[in-house]
């Protein structure tokens, strides 16, 4: 499964950018869909995803972090296999690198989880 991320790039504090991400390649199934960010010197955390009821992993979907709840807004294009991230608002302290993320049923190999590359998303102030 390969995961391939389009957007990204540099925006004024309070404005507005789309992140989108394309999962290809051999699944029969994707349960997850969504983003993690990792800024410099931080942790890898979770921003949003959202599933397609299959997945046990999360409870609740769309899922977002708390820093991002109210601005930031998930959606998939199951048909396209495509997730999209809207993200308003923003704050310096969006500033990371946006990895895309999926969990896939496949034949070979099961359910398991991949990253696309990740994407810059530098917000100024």
């Amino acid at each position: 499964v390969q995961l391939q991320a389009f957007g990204g790039g540099l925006v004024q504090a309070g404005g507005p950018l789309r992140v989108s991400c394309k999962a290809s390649g051999s699944f029969y199934s994707i349960n997850i869909m969504g983003w993690y960010r990792q800024a410099p010197g931080k942790q890898r955390e979770l921003v949003a995803v959202i599933t397609n009821g299959r997945s046990t992993n999360y409870a609740d979907s769309p899922n977002y972090a708390d820093s991002v709840k109210g601005r930031f807004a998930i959606s998939r294009d199951n048909a396209e296999n495509t997730v999209y991230l809207q993200m308003n608002s923003l704050k310096p302290e969006d500033t990371a690198v946006y990895y895309c993320y999926a969990e896939a049923d496949t034949v070979v190999v099961g359910t398991k989880g991949y990253w696309g590359k990740g994407t810059q998303v530098t917000v100024s102030s």
